[in-house]
Order: structure tokens, then C-alpha cells, then sequence
């Protein structure tokens, strides 16, 4: 008796979905991309004209914006890209890397302006407050609209919600150097300035910390963070005719997209198809799991005697 093996992809209307949804984000990237670059050139000169840090470095986080967004873009067209033999699971996995491409941007430009913030803590320079102000209440405004066009994939798209984090923390920054402004105008206090841009970067830092773990994460091909593997090895066990199973592994291919593979030992008077169907329905309504690859072997079998290394089993 040999070993069957299948695999199979939840095709169909599972890819379907998938497509429509990156569609849908793309227009929605391209849309926010377009608001944050107009705006990054007006707080570019205000901040200019007030000498505002704060405004000054909230342009430089919309632009680092507009390089993830334009990252987001790219990722989410050549993901569009049909696999070939050369790439095939496709291009999925670029999202994740402009997801990581992102993080590390996002860190590296907080870490600059709070140290720019760091020297002019010591001697801070007139800033002109309404103008701070003005130009901070038009940044909150285009944030807004930028969070809200974000917002409805954000939850499942890991390189949508990487561009949705770079505009939220954006916010947050309009939102401080507004608070700056005040400072400054009402009690001239133009130390406000560059703290409020120093809190504006430990933000940045925060929140791209998150995203950074979660791509390095899906790269490292780590089990994905809500699947337990020992639950879905007794979920396998419990199913009628199988006796083992060994090699269990999974992985995400891009956010929202989990694969698995492992190998089922069968009971003799078990047709082995039958079998599969049943660990794949299994697989599909208590996990989830459409993109599964099962080999079913009988009980004597020892596909890869002498060379086997001990298979590591979930614990």
C-alpha cells in the first residue's frame, strides 16, 4: 500500500474574496496617498514660516507616510501578480516585507527628530503659535479623512494596517503640535515646540514596534499567533481512522492567508480519501485552514527510512 497524498486549495471563491478586498484597498491607499502628499507640502511651509519643530516634523512623518502608502501600493499591485513556477505562492509575501520596510522606516525617522528635539530643548527658538495652530488643525483634519478611508481593511491587511498605523500616529502628531501651538501663543513657552515633536516620534516608535514583530513574525514562518498546533493535532487524532499524526506545521503566507501541512497515520480499514475529506472538513469549520496539504500514510509505512530525522511534534 502506498502513501496518498493531496493537496488542495479552498480556490474559488476564498481567491475571489481575497482580490476583491485588495482591490478595494488599493483605491483606498491611493486615495489617502494623494491627501497626505498635499498636505505635506503645507506643513512643510508653515513650518518653515513659524520655525515650528513640531509642524516640521510632522511633515517629515507625512512623508514617511507617503513612502509607506506608496509601499503599500506597490505591495498590494504586485501581490495582484499570478503565481508561476518560479514564485509559487505568488507575491503575497511582498506585503509583509513593505509592512517591514514600513516598521524599520518609521523607527529610524522617529529616532532623528527626537534628537533634533533633544538639542533644541537646550535653546528654543520663536515660534510663531496661530500659525503652528493653523496648520496643525488642517493636518488633524487630513488624518481624519486619511484614517477613515484606511479604516475598513485595517483590521485583516497587515500592510493596510501598516499604513493605517503611519497616518494614525500622524494624527496624533497634529494633534501635539496643535497642543504646542497653544503652549507657545498663549504663554510663549517655545519649549513646547520641540517637546511636542519628541512625543510625537516616542509615538511613532510605539507603534511601530507592533507591526515590525508581526512581519518578522510571518517571515520567521512562525505558527500563526491564533492557532494553537496541539489543538489542532488532537483535532486531527479525534477524527474517525487516524491513529498519528506527526509533522505538523503551519504558517502564514500573507495576513489572512494560513497554510498547514502535516502527515495523518491511518487506520488499515480506513480508505484513505475518505479519511482526508474528513481531516479537512475538520481542519475548515473548527479552524479555518483552506490551504492544507495532508499525506495519509497506512501504519507500516516509512516513507523516508534511513535518512528520517526525528520529526518535531507538537507539544
Amino acid at each position: 500500500m502506498t502513501a496518498h497524498h493531496a493537496h488542495s486549495h479552498g480556490a474559488g471563491h476564498h481567491g475571489h474574496n481575497h482580490h476583491a478586498a485588495r482591490e478595494e484597498a488599493s483605491g483606498r491607499l491611493a486615495w489617502t496617498l494623494v491627501l497626505v502628499l498635499g498636505y505635506m507640502v503645507v506643513e512643510l511651509v508653515g513650518g518653515w514660516l513659524s520655525n515650528s519643530l513640531a509642524l516640521l516634523a510632522d511633515a517629515g512623518h507625512m512623508f514617511s507616510d507617503a513612502g509607506a502608502l506608496v509601499l503599500s501600493l506597490f505591495a498590494a499591485w504586485i501581490t495582484r501578480r499570478p503565481a508561476n513556477s518560479q514564485r509559487t505562492y505568488g507575491y503575497y509575501r511582498a506585503e509583509i516585507l513593505a509592512a517591514l520596510a514600513n516598521g524599520a522606516a518609521l523607527g529610524a525617522i522617529s529616532i532623528g527628530i527626537i534628537w533634533e528635539a533633544y538639542v533644541r530643548l537646550w535653546d528654543a527658538p520663536e515660534v510663531r503659535g496661530p500659525l503652528m495652530m493653523t496648520v496643525a488643525v488642517g493636518g488633524l483634519l487630513v488624518n481624519a479623512v486619511g484614517l477613515w478611508l484606511l479604516h475598513p481593511g485595517g483590521s485583516n491587511n497587515i500592510n493596510l494596517r501598516g499604513a493605517w498605523l503611519h497616518v494614525a500616529s500622524d494624527l496624533l502628531g497634529s494633534l501635539a503640535a496643535l497642543a504646542g501651538g497653544a503652549l507657545v501663543w498663549l504663554y510663549g513657552w517655545n519649549w513646547a515646540d520641540p517637546l511636542a515633536s519628541a512625543l510625537i516620534s516616542i509615538l511613532i516608535v510605539y507603534s511601530s514596534w507592533g507591526l515590525l514583530k508581526e512581519a518578522i513574525s510571518i517571515l520567521m514562518e512562525s505558527t500563526p499567533a491564533h492557532l494553537d498546533l496541539q489543538r489542532v493535532s488532537a483535532a486531527i487524532i479525534a477524527v474517525d481512522g487516524v491513529l498519528a499524526v506527526h509533522d505538523l506545521h503551519a504558517w502564514t503566507i500573507t495576513s489572512g492567508m494560513d497554510a498547514l501541512s502535516g502527515h495523518v497515520t491511518a487506520r488499515e480499514d480506513h480508505p484513505p480519501y475518505a479519511l482526508l475529506a474528513d481531516v479537512r472538513r475538520v481542519l475548515h469549520d473548527q479552524f479555518g485552514l483552506d490551504h492544507v496539504t495532508i499525506q495519509v500514510e497506512p501504519v507500516d509505512f516509512d516513507g523516508c527510512a534511513p535518512h528520517c530525522p526525528t520529526s518535531p511534534t507538537p507539544r
